[in-house]
């Protein structure tokens, strides 16, 4: 029997001379995922992103002070919607799940806390984030002073990232100076954020405004062109499907309006339905492969508490 673990599907093969003989022991399994042109046929979308590739699931974590409209974005982001009303975010966590010419793909998104009462919390998500939206009000000098800070404690997190350190200047940032509906207020002068732009490598900036839909998809599609990933992934250029949508050529009467570009890649996404957060736990073991100093490694004595004696990892973030 040769199998090899894998969590996608597999095609098994049995000869005709052992299942005449019926000797279970002698087959060979396997995986579909390195089979010339394998498709995943009758999987669901939300599935496929379960099993995308690694180097296709990105975390984007959003940060900024309060009241910025950190949320708002998102929310136009993902539902192209706008609620006027405020209500204060301790953490939000969504995900879309993207097929993209044949490729599964995975975005989360971390919408995190202005107010960061647990430092520790905030540095962790910026470890084990691998993109950016840095966001401001252009009315508001304190929150741009913020997004200077935030730039630079980034590069410092990803600097004591093993994996990270001799392509620091690769992490992708996108300044968001949103609220630029609101001109009669601005204190922040464009020139002000393009300078601090052109002090880091692969950063982007655009001023947006979440309340009028100006300019919010062109930021994170800048984003994406900063990290390399599809440009398929901004809501314009995929179908959006339902979490268990299967099929893979849209009708006929879909192709109509289509780009060209869409024709060509056939794009859909989905976002994912109660989806839960990643464990502190796993953010923490995430944090310890990639850092040399943030994480610390702590074993724990087997105790006689339990009939097999282990040994604990644990992982500091200070």
């Amino acid at each position: 029997m040769s199998l090899s673990f894998c969590s996608r599907p597999w095609n098994l093969h049995i000869s005709a001379q052992d299942s005449n003989s019926g000797n279970p022991d002698n087959f060979e399994g396997n995986c579909l995922c390195w089979a010339p042109n394998f498709t995943t046929p009758k999987m669901a979308l939300i599935e496929q992103g379960d099993s995308a590739p690694p180097e296709n699931c990105q975390r984007l974590v959003i940060l900024g002070s309060s009241k910025v409209g950190k949320t708002s974005l998102v929310a136009r982001f993902l539902y192209n919607k706008f609620d006027d009303n405020y209500t204060p975010t301790i953490e939000d966590f969504h995900r879309k799940v993207y097929r993209i010419k044949g490729e599964a793909y995975r975005l989360d998104l971390l919408d995190t806390s202005g107010n960061h009462p647990f430092p520790a919390m905030r540095r962790l998500s910026m470890i084990t984030g691998d993109l950016f939206v840095l966001v401001y009000s252009i009315d508001n000098r304190d929150s741009f002073e913020e997004v200077s800070k935030l730039c630079k404690q980034i590069q410092e997190c990803k600097g004591q990232c093993r994996k990270e350190t001799k392509r620091l200047a690769h992490v992708p940032m996108m300044i968001v100076g949103n609220k630029c509906d609101k001109e009669k207020h601005r204190v922040i002068d464009p020139s002000e954020p393009e300078m601090l732009k052109e002090a880091y490598h692969h950063c982007g900036f655009l001023e947006t405004s979440a309340k009028k839909n100006i300019n919010v998809e062109e930021s994170f599609q800048n984003l994406f062109d900063l990290a390399k990933l599809p440009a398929e992934m901004s809501p314009s250029l995929h179908r959006r499907v339902q979490p268990s949508y299967i099929g893979g050529n849209s009708s006929q009467s879909g192709k109509r309006g289509m780009s060209i570009r869409r024709k060509m890649s056939d794009a859909c996404g989905t976002i994912a339905p109660n989806v839960r957060r990643p464990s502190i736990r796993t953010d923490l073991l995430v944090a310890q492969m990639r850092t040399n100093t943030s994480g610390t490694v702590t074993k724990v004595p087997p105790t006689p508490t339990s009939d097999r004696h282990r040994t604990e990892l644990r992982c500091v973030i200070q």
